[in-house]
């Protein structure tokens, strides 16, 4: 029997696959062959859209010929699907069920153009075997962070008020959507791990397994977050000690208890010795030693450790020069490289610092070459306008991705990494990302985590394809041009050539230029009379410039070589010091910040010249945070040049006006 298609509960956008994408495959005649669940989803979907649009489906062979065929050819767990078309028959084959759910979505992706032509026949398969999304989702509200720690699209799908939602239709509808762009697994819960959520480890597995069943139908694994401290929280044991023998012996009973409720469970998320979370550290232990003793406990289940290395001195005293958080991660899990189980990931943000708008790539991607390592990006835009400003981060992602980690020519991040791993930016909201336009950083992730070398201007014209099928010339071209641009603007109108942090402490939306600077998270900029950045060179800084392969060390280690936007970051310079476009740091920063405010009105009026064309409540959310995006870029704008003008005593070179 085919598996329904989940229904969306009323008024939740469909996102990219509206019913009219299913046109081209709902009109043709279809056989559908292979047994098991993800192939009744296949047919399920097939099916569906027939029934729309008037084709058929078939389940077996069949004495007439068919337009498309969707074949299960082996019981492997391969993701990976042949595509081609001869003169008569569109085919999609794969070897794995998920697989065939993959090729599924790619003759819906390219629409009319599947049944077209002639294809030559061609493997399509995923460079990175996991592409995950974490959800820092709490179960209990709390009291700082509330439902969803840094989530800006309502509250999440999974829990409300210290309890599952049990929502199951809507979470359906979710892992459809993610498998959709190739997603295939989901942390359903915070890292940083609180009482309640640490019960979903033990007596509260039964809500996890409940996800679970629900993700399955769509190929995607149930990960959790847990607190390294759970033998002494839910264990009641003295001590976490990784190498304590009852310590190990209780995370591998707990461990073969989840599998028993969900035996395709995909593993643990770990944040530890981090930002006031418990870790080895307690009992002088190394991260290693702690991730090994999880591994060992998942490794006879096929488990994996998502041990995060986000790790770093958040109590530093802002005195001091010397110390840099920047160089925290590689300080301390570079000496570990070839200590780490074969089924632990080590997870590293794509950059030093936190998700800002600018930073270099993480240098502990290249210096752990014996150790798996999963790429850590942000969908959720904390630090990027919160989803209530138009930033699309494809452009960011892809090039950290297609960065050369031992040099300019070298091996790319995206052929380094195992998996992609992106914080989610989806809530309950009926838009799911809150903005409308947000979606597509969310799709944008997965297709970049299936190929990481792809062009991400193609795959915004997927997103536009799918999500506004049969968009006249005007429309796409107009919702394109708002998207495509969009993080470089955000960039010019915040924080100026890889500087960063210049943000109110705490929920960290909107201008404040020295919020964190006198404060222990180690995020300073260190502006002073005579100039602004942070000297991390190897001659007279932090020397962290010297923890990349010697090609990038040599380039980041000067300003002359440095690149301009990354100025800031590896030094400190003074305000009439000229950058390779001509200008100077301070005229460039003036400059900048009035180019981004004229950006953003430029496409906030766009916007509303398309009003005809779009349905009025997608136009009407996202005019309003056009709205909200002018305000807040004004605001950045005249804060940050009115601080440096103060400071730096240089007028603008353009006679703007400045406060």
């Amino acid at each position: 029997m085919p598996l329904p298609v989940p229904a969306l509960p009323e008024g939740v956008d469909p996102a990219w696959l509206p019913d009219e994408v299913f046109r081209p495959l709902g009109t043709r005649r279809v056989l559908v062959r292979g047994p098991g669940p993800l192939v009744a989803t296949v047919h399920g979907e097939v099916a569906a859209a027939c029934a729309r649009f008037g084709g058929r489906v078939e389940r077996a062979a069949a004495p007439e010929p068919c337009d498309l065929l969707l074949e299960l050819t082996g019981d492997d767990d391969s993701e990976a699907f042949t595509f081609g078309r001869d003169a008569d028959r569109t085919t999609v084959t794969a070897s794995g069920p998920t697989g065939l759910l993959y090729g599924l979505f790619h003759v819906v992706r390219l629409g009319e153009r599947a049944f077209a032509g002639e294809h030559r026949l061609t493997e399509h398969r995923p460079r990175l075997g996991i592409r995950m999304l974490d959800h820092w989702d709490n179960v209990a509200v709390h009291p700082v962070m509330g439902q969803v720690e840094r989530g800006y699209a309502g509250g999440s799908l999974f829990w409300a008020a210290g309890r599952a939602r049990e929502e199951w239709g809507r979470v359906r509808a979710y892992a459809r959507l993610l498998a959709a762009c190739g997603i295939n697994a989901v942390a359903v819960n915070n890292v940083n791990v609180h009482a309640t959520e640490a019960r979903l480890l033990t007596d509260r597995i039964g809500e996890v397994a409940a996800l679970a069943e629900a993700f399955r139908p769509y190929g995607i694994r149930t990960h959790l977050s847990v607190t390294f401290a759970a033998p002494m929280v839910l264990g009641g044991l003295p001590t976490a000690d990784p190498l304590d023998e009852d310590v190990r012996a209780w995370w591998a009973a707990a461990t073969g208890r989840v599998y028993a409720a969900i035996p395709d469970f995909g593993g643990y998320v770990v944040k530890a010795d981090s930002e006031g979370q418990p870790g080895p550290f307690a009992y002088g232990r190394s991260h290693a030693e702690g991730a090994n003793t999880l591994a060992a406990a998942l490794a006879p289940h096929g488990g994996t450790v998502h041990w995060r290395a986000f790790v770093y001195d958040h109590r530093q005293d802002w005195r001091d020069r010397t110390t840099d958080r920047a160089r925290a991660a590689h300080d301390q899990f570079a000496p570990l490289d070839g200590s780490f189980a074969d089924n632990v990931l080590l997870q590293v943000k794509h950059g030093p610092m936190d998700f800002q708008v600018r930073e270099p790539l993480s240098p502990v991607i290249g210096a752990l070459p014996r150790t798996r390592l999963a790429v850590e990006v942000q969908a959720t835009q904390e630090y990027t306008g919160q989803q209530r400003h138009v930033c699309w981060l494809g452009p960011m992602w892809s090039e950290a991705l297609r960065f050369g980690h031992e040099g300019p020519d070298g091996p790319t991040v995206g052929e380094r990494a195992s998996a992609l791993v992106a914080v989610a930016n989806v809530g309950d909201d009926p838009f799911w990302t809150g903005h409308p336009l947000a979606q597509a950083n969310l799709y944008t992730f997965g297709r970049l985590a299936w190929q990481p070398d792809a062009d991400p201007g193609q795959l915004l014209d997927e997103w536009l394809a799918l999500t506004f099928p049969g968009a006249s010339a005007q429309l796409a071209d107009g919702v394109r041009r708002v998207l495509a641009g969009s993080w470089r603007t955000y960039e010019k109108y915040t924080a100026p050539l890889g500087v960063g942090f210049m943000v109110q402490p705490g929920h960290h939306y909107g201008p404040s230029v020295d919020g964190y600077e006198y404060s222990p998270w180690g995020t300073y900029h260190f502006a002073d009379r005579d100039g602004v950045g942070v000297d991390r060179s190897a001659a007279t800084g932090t020397g962290y410039a010297a923890q990349y392969a010697k090609p990038w060390a040599e380039i980041y280690e000067s300003p002359s070589t440095c690149p301009d936007e990354l100025l800031l970051f590896f030094h400190h310079m003074p305000y009439g010091h000229v950058l390779h476009d001509g200008r100077t740091v301070v005229q460039h920063i003036y400059d900048t910040h009035f180019e981004g405010v004229e950006e953003v009105a430029e496409a906030r009026a766009l916007w509303a010249s398309l009003a005809p064309l779009l349905d009025r409540p997608r136009h009407t959310r996202v005019a309003e945070r056009y709205d909200e995006q002018l305000r807040s870029a004004r605001e950045w704008r005249d804060q940050v040049n009115t601080y440096f003008l103060r400071t730096s005593g240089v007028p603008d070179a353009r006679g703007r006006r400045i406060y």
